[in-house]
């Protein structure tokens, strides 16, 4: 079960953070949003490959969870079960859908979209490309800080080092972008991308079994909110 997320097509994939985020907004009470995140939780850790990951966005949507917690509860009268109650909500809105879109492949997303919901090939085309450059800034990253380091031009101990250091990359990766989309751009004209109308596709977009029942799982998740906010 461990690799349903990961195997799904992208729209199924897609599908988890979008009814997330429409049963979020039934959660109105502390009790209805601990039944939805207890859920969901449970569910990360029947069908997500690993901890890591889920962990990390985690903690990003608790960052934003908790800024809204304390907001609600310093301008909402000091009701400490309402801002809880407003946590929640943001965390049961967040949580999947990172979680879920962070296994999304973008050349297969590029597919399902063209393919099975009609959109426009050729932006879908550009926008498959832009998500694949994307998706390749961190290893780029990666690779340019341990190439400086090995020339000695990494950060010391001194902070101001640290800032120089955080100027010159992103300065770097600005660089690394700009000629990248201009090799990008080029590939695609030199492919016809600019001047043709009838586009043939390389992978199909098939939806199979585990497609519709990963979609039917992420209708329940959803469904959760609104049942307990009946029920409770």
């Amino acid at each position: 079960m461990r690799s349903w997320i990961t195997s799904a097509n992208p729209l199924a994939q897609l599908c988890v953070g979008l009814f997330a985020l429409i049963g979020s907004y039934w959660i109105h009470d502390v009790r209805v949003g601990a039944v939805a995140f207890t859920v969901y939780a449970v569910a990360v850790l029947l069908f997500a490959p690993g901890w890591r990951f889920p962990l990390a966005c985690l903690l990003f949507a608790g960052v934003a969870a908790a800024t809204l917690v304390y907001s609600t509860w310093r301008l909402g009268g000091h009701d400490e079960v309402k801002a809880a109650g407003a946590g929640l909500r943001i965390l049961v809105l967040a949580w999947p859908g990172s979680v879920a879109i962070g296994y999304v492949d973008p050349a297969r997303l590029g597919d399902f979209l063209a393919q099975s919901m009609r959109l426009p090939a050729r932006f879908i085309a550009a926008f498959s490309a832009a998500l694949q450059r994307f998706a390749d800034y961190g290893r780029a990253w990666t690779q340019l800080e341990r190439a400086r380091r090995v020339r000695g031009m990494g950060p010391t101990a001194n902070p101001v080092s640290w800032v120089r250091h955080g100027g010159s990359m992103a300065f770097a990766m600005l660089v690394h972008a700009l000629r990248g989309a201009s090799q990008t751009a080029i590939a695609m004209d030199a492919r016809g991308f600019a001047s043709a109308h009838d586009r043939t596709w390389a992978e199909p977009a098939n939806w199979s079994r585990l497609d519709r029942a990963v979609v039917l799982v992420s209708l329940a998740l959803g469904l959760v909110a609104p049942i307990a906010a009946l029920v409770l």
